[in-house]
């Protein structure tokens, strides 16, 4: 009986260990999450002073590299994660909007529909192969999924909360004879610009992609909890 205790006594220890170990684990793994995206938000936000204005495109759609370090975030941590740092870089920006927020709530849903396909992708196939296939299904979605939300949202707000009538908006994109109303505005100056914006972000990803793609992958199994 005695020596049923002492065995006892010892699995019990041996199973305290390992859930101790575990647990230090977990901690260690969250800690380290939290790290990494709080070092892809800095670089986002950054990255998200710097706009360009693109040529053949209306001045009030401005191009920025801010996607870059989200998606680089959403490959090494998970979709979810993408999307969390997308929120942050928004949140963090608010401050120095000149659109009473509006351009940050279209940035943070075109954001989110493209880090979160891409990184739900990926992290089914974790190779050079899954990332640009990743990256091209999530520019689709981006084209495909900020249209309505742009016609239905992002326009009606410009429109209600800064009054900013649809003649205005379309006066400067006079450079294109195409664009004659709101749904051509939707289709030859959003679609193209969340394409190219898409496009552009998921080539320097790719070609970044193969000296960091050990990070990424030995950051995602040190951080899967």
């Amino acid at each position: 009986m005695a020596d049923g205790k002492v065995r006892m006594e010892g699995v019990d220890f041996f199973m305290s260990e390992i859930t101790r170990d575990s647990n230090h684990s977990t901690r260690r793994a969250i800690i380290r999450k939290i790290a990494c995206a709080s070092v892809m938000t800095a670089l986002a936000v950054i990255l998200m002073y710097v706009e360009v204005s693109l040529p053949f495109m209306p001045p009030f759609l401005k191009f920025d590299f801010s996607e870059v370090p989200v998606l680089v975030g959403s490959f090494a941590l998970g979709p979810v994660y993408g999307v969390i740092i997308e929120l942050l870089k928004n949140l963090l920006h608010l401050p120095a909007t000149g659109t009473m927020g509006i351009g940050e709530l279209s940035n943070f849903i075109t954001g989110s529909i493209y880090v979160f396909t891409a990184g739900m992708i990926y992290s089914k196939k974790r190779t050079r192969k899954g990332a640009i296939i990743s990256m091209i299904v999530a520019t689709l979605m981006l084209g495909l999924i900020a249209c309505p939300f742009n016609y239905f949202i992002t326009l009606p707000l410009y429109q209600s909360v800064l009054h900013f009538p649809m003649e205005a908006i379309l006066g400067m994109c006079s450079y294109n004879p195409m664009i004659t109303g709101k749904v051509s505005l939707i289709l030859w100056a959003f679609l193209p610009f969340n394409l190219f914006k898409g496009t552009v972000v998921g080539l320097i990803t790719f070609f970044i992609y193969k000296p960091i793609s050990r990070l990424i992958n030995k950051t995602y199994k040190e951080t899967r909890t």
